[in-house]
């Protein structure tokens, strides 16, 4: 078997260390961004990482009702003009913590007395020491250069932000039950691997979701495109309205993510218009049988979570997606090609 394999099936202990590990800590954390009454939250990062900011953005919104904007890096290193964030939560997540642009927004933001976190999973990273206050990962070593449980571990890290920031017990309580949820989805991984035969020629498609699973839509197409080399693009199912859907025609194949929640009817009448108007080859992952009933592939996720919680699980049908495809077109899973761990952007 790849590491990419062994660490996509890691993650159920791994968040379970995090949840366990770290539950204080994110407490204290929110404690003190209650105390300097933080009004909004700027996040910096980069590739999956930047996928777990646009989550962020999404439940930080919802469930702390914080404005949440994602950092334009060059501001800080090309053109050494910082907007100022004194008063803001400063955010960076990265998995390795050493992207010097990330370093800078961090680095920049304390220094002008910026409240600043870094969410990694290397506690004594460059990152780690810029910031005031560290949220590990606990992921452990990942080999393989596509990230997978650090994702999932950056995800539940800022969801215990955000309860924590909520003082609910009760979203305390499912958040600590995920870790058996991510388990059992994947139990799916023999279904998807039969799945991934059919798209073993598949050189192109489109993964939409919505709302909290807009984080999936482009984790999901990363995956694919650094691992199989699909030009998989991700849209918000909104967004792929306004334009880009006149590229579907028959047999075009089109990933969507729609687990039940507040966001639920509007992507499955999405799916259900291309699927009947536009004969689309449907990919869908999901917990709803009506949805399910659309697609030529159905991935059913044998677990119901709330839908703040969904992202955690909804990329696990897509990390088994994207390795079982990678191994059908005969490629290395842990070495895509011209890619490396540690990407340094300035």
């Amino acid at each position: 078997m790849s590491f990419l394999h062994d660490e996509i099936f890691e993650q159920p202990q791994v968040l379970r260390t995090l949840i366990e590990a770290e539950g204080e800590n994110a407490t204290e954390i929110a404690a003190l961004v209650r105390e300097r009454r933080v009004p909004y939250v700027v996040i910096a990062a980069r590739g999956s990482s930047d996928h777990a900011a646009l989550y962020a953005k999404y439940l930080l919104g919802t469930m702390n009702h914080l404005s949440v904007a994602l950092a334009t890096p060059s501001l800080f290193t090309m053109y050494q003009s910082p907007p100022q964030l004194k008063d803001a939560l400063v955010i960076g997540i990265s998995q390795s913590g050493e992207s010097p642009d990330i370093i800078s927004v961090v680095s920049r933001a304390r220094e002008q007395g910026a409240l600043t976190l870094a969410i990694t999973n290397e506690a004594g990273s460059p990152l780690a020491q810029a910031a005031e206050h560290v949220l590990p990962c606990h992921a452990g070593v990942e080999r393989s250069i596509a990230a997978t449980k650090t994702y999932t571990a950056q995800l539940v890290a800022v969801a215990l932000l955000g309860t924590a920031l909520a003082e609910d017990e009760t979203l305390r309580g499912e958040l600590q039950a995920i870790p058996d949820a991510v388990e059992k989805t994947l139990t799916l991984s023999e279904v998807v691997q039969r799945a991934a035969e059919r798209y073993r020629y598949m050189e192109q498609c489109v993964v939409l979701g919505r709302g909290y699973n807009y984080a999936t839509a482009y984790e999901l197409s990363l995956k694919l495109k650094e691992l199989t080399y699909v030009v998989a693009e991700p849209y918000s199912s909104a967004d792929f309205m306004h334009g880009p859907i006149a590229i579907i025609e028959r047999g075009f194949p089109v990933i969507v993510i729609v687990p039940h929640g507040a966001v639920y009817d509007e992507v499955k009448s999405l799916a259900r218009s291309l699927q009947e108007e536009r004969q689309a080859e449907l990919i869908v992952i999901s917990d709803q049988d009506e949805a399910l009933a659309l697609a030529k592939t159905p991935l059913w996720l044998p677990v119901s979570v709330e839908e703040w919680l969904s992202p955690i699980l909804c990329i696990i049908p897509g990390q088994l997606f994207a390795h079982h495809l990678t191994l059908v077109k005969g490629f290395d899973p842990d070495h895509p090609r011209g890619l490396h761990k540690v990407t340094i952007t300035q």
